[in-house]
């Protein structure tokens, strides 16, 4: 793309928080995403702060949390009891949130920050599974209802200052969301209608080398082979486009196996 490869500081990945707690909980359908995110962790460097863009969450703006010790939001249903007792104490980043609300303001995107909400799984079941220890300040940031593909990108467009310092920006998500064809008896699927969708996924963000193009092709991309099919509603994919618009470069693929018998993928940029 236009940008030179590799010119940020950061480490930005999309890639996909699973199905609920079942990756705390021994599920043999999340195997490969829990030693992919183990791995992951290993891979870059250790990060000085985080900022997850996780798909759990929609408000009328940007919402930033902006405790010092967020609480956990418990955001699915339908579990054992344990899934309700899971401990993470991730400590929040107050300075960080705040930096990031004066951004916004710079770029003209209203934004509110909130000191009440906790850390939703989107948040807590990946980054237990890459930092256990729960050290590593962490800042969580909103989708915006309406789930424009457009105010998504510029989400991630004004926070490119960011992106040269050691952060660890997630784009918490699913490649495929179709909660309907999810195989849960551990089954992986092969998808002729999945796998067009994934591939157009991996020649937009890792092979195309205009930008403009690449953007164009995420903000149209219901136009994408089976889009609809494999996502019937946005909000999974939508942190990739965060991603995609603070990278603004070529990106890489990180991941590219099944979750719940479907095939999933994660893109990295660093």
């Amino acid at each position: 793309m236009s940008a030179e490869k590799g010119s940020h500081k950061a480490s930005i990945v999309y890639f996909s928080h699973g199905g609920g707690p079942l990756p705390l909980l021994g599920d043999p359908g999340h195997a490969k995403m829990i030693s992919f995110l183990q791995e992951l962790s290993l891979h870059i460097k250790k990060p000085d702060a985080i900022i997850v863009f996780s798909a759990h969450w929609e408000a009328s703006i940007p919402t930033i949390i902006g405790s010092k010790n967020p609480t956990l939001f418990y955001d699915y249903y339908g579990f054992p009891p344990e899934a309700y007792s899971i401990d993470y104490p991730l400590p929040g980043n107050p300075e960080l949130s705040n930096k990031i609300k004066t951004m916004f303001d710079q770029h003209a995107i209203k934004s509110n920050i909130d000191i009440s909400r906790g850390f939703d799984h989107g948040v807590f079941i990946p980054l237990k599974i890459m930092y256990p220890d729960a050290v590593i300040p962490t800042v969580q940031i909103s989708l915006v209802n309406g789930l424009d593909p457009l105010e998504h990108i510029a989400l991630g467009n004004a926070l490119e200052e960011l992106a040269q310092e050691n952060i660890l920006f997630i784009g918490s998500g699913f490649s495929f969301h179709n909660l309907q064809l999810f195989s849960w008896n551990y089954m992986n699927m092969e998808d002729p209608k999945n796998n067009e969708f994934q591939d157009a996924l991996i020649n937009i963000c890792t092979k195309e080398t205009s930008y403009e193009k690449a953007r164009n092709m995420l903000v149209d991309w219901k136009a994408l082979p089976n889009a609809s099919y494999c996502h019937p509603r946005e909000e999974h994919l939508l942190p990739l486009h965060i991603c995609f618009g603070l990278a603004k470069t070529a990106g890489t693929v990180a991941f590219d196996d099944y979750i719940l018998g479907k095939r999933s993928v994660a893109i990295l940029w660093q």
